[in-house]
């Protein structure tokens, strides 16, 4: 079969890296929550994200000011608050209370957890050089938190214009890391 040209814009939706996670982020008070899935694993020991938060967002501001926030790693039970919470603006409501999303006290940072997502991520910004020329942050996991009770949780996964995929079946093929 012959293979046809694709559309650059739509690349996004071949590479996407992993799950759609719910960014949180405080300020003075205000909390905000920011819909995400441009985020790659950078490193290991200690975990280091890279995440790209466009300068228009919010979440931006608060980011670059705080230093810190909360990575929530949502199931596709909070599918409808998920999307909710990516087509809305911090800026002008309270995520939280519209979405019906609890806050809970994280250990490490200010940025609140979201309780009904199954794992948290705590992070502090490691490097911004990049924040200016691509928007691009480097954070560094301070404390990591998960629901052991969720066995085999089904994330959603951003395809591009809402489109979306659920992470389902898992298959254990040999690996040498441990």
């Amino acid at each position: 079969m012959a293979k046809k040209s694709f559309p650059l814009s739509r690349v996004y939706g071949l590479l996407e890296p992993g799950p759609v996670v719910l960014v949180t982020t405080a300020c003075r008070e205000k909390t905000n929550i920011m819909t995400m899935s441009w985020h790659t694993m950078l490193d290991f020991n200690p975990p280091i994200v890279g995440c790209v938060i466009s300068n228009r967002n919010y979440t931006f501001d608060i980011l670059k000011n705080t230093k810190n926030c909360v990575i929530n790693i949502p199931t596709v039970e909070l599918a409808d608050k998920v999307v909710g919470c990516g087509n809305t603006s911090g800026r002008r409501i309270d995520k939280f209370k519209v979405f019906n999303l609890a806050p809970a006290a994280a250990s490490c940072v200010e940025a609140p957890l979201i309780k009904e997502c199954y794992a948290h991520l705590e992070c502090k910004v490691a490097d911004a050089k990049m924040v200016a020329r691509y928007n691009f942050f480097i954070l560094e996991v301070l404390k990591a938190w998960i629901d052991p009770s969720r066995k085999d949780p089904r994330t959603l996964h951003h395809r591009g214009r809402g489109a979306f995929m659920i992470a389902g079946e898992t298959i254990q093929l040999p690996s040498k890391m441990k």
